[in-house]
């Protein structure tokens, strides 16, 4: 009898720990912290990754900036498409398909910058 209970209560004990338990959730979409996940696993950069997200044009974007040099910088809409280029590339205008980007863009927010150093 003693071991029933001990297995009844062992049980019991182990569906109502594991029940509560939810891993923290994450208010950017998926795509957005797959992206970090893939920063995070590439080499550290200079200047480190960022993302930020904006209001541009009525909509949710999320702007990386240029690594580098000449590369260009990616804005994506809310789905995870690219929309443009707004800065970098050879000239630092970015690929001309959204330049009013910088002026006509509201409330940034930093998401991510990558932390690790070189």
């Amino acid at each position: 009898m003693k071991i029933v209970f001990a297995l009844i209560l062992a049980g019991v004990l182990l569906t109502c720990g594991c029940s509560h338990y939810a891993p923290p959730q994450s208010e950017n979409p998926a795509w957005v912290d797959a992206l970090i996940t893939k920063f995070q696993s590439d080499p550290v950069g200079n200047p480190p990754l960022s993302i930020y997200k904006y209001e541009y044009k009525g909509q949710t974007v999320y702007y990386v900036p240029p690594q580098c040099c000449d590369q260009f910088s990616k804005l994506y809409d809310a789905n995870g498409s690219i929309i443009c280029a707004p800065d970098g590339g050879l000239t630092g205008n970015g690929d001309g398909r959204c330049t009013g980007f910088f002026s006509e863009s509201t409330n940034e927010s930093l998401i991510w910058r990558d932390s690790r150093t070189n």
